[in-house]
């Protein structure tokens, strides 16, 4: 499974109170979830099973949180205009998230 499951770029990656990234990359890719910044340098990686995500109840729907390794990050990934159709980048990346780790599990 060499595929891409999931990628997006232009996402905003926060360590809660701290930016790390206002343009970085969300790949899932092999079964696993990395966090890039936006020149490719890697902030996190973990394999999609042990990646716990879903939505904060105080973030818009363009946002998910993800806890990986044990640290909590809030990825802002906004829609696009120019795919008005789009159900939505952070939706699509909970659905991969999920898809991923049951195909491994």
């Amino acid at each position: 499974m060499s595929e891409t499951e999931f990628s997006e770029t232009g996402v905003r990656i926060d360590r809660w109170a701290r930016s790390l990234s206002r343009a970085g990359q969300v790949t899932v890719k092999d079964g696993r979830l990395a966090l890039l910044t936006s020149y490719g340098r890697e902030i996190d990686s973990a394999p999609v099973a042990t990646v716990s995500t879903g939505r904060a109840w105080f973030s818009g729907a363009d946002a998910t949180v993800a806890r990986v390794n044990g640290t909590r990050y809030r990825l802002t990934m906004p829609r696009r205009p120019d795919k008005p159709d789009d159900a939505g980048p952070a939706r699509r990346f909970l659905e991969a998230l999920r898809g991923a780790a049951a195909a491994r599990g």
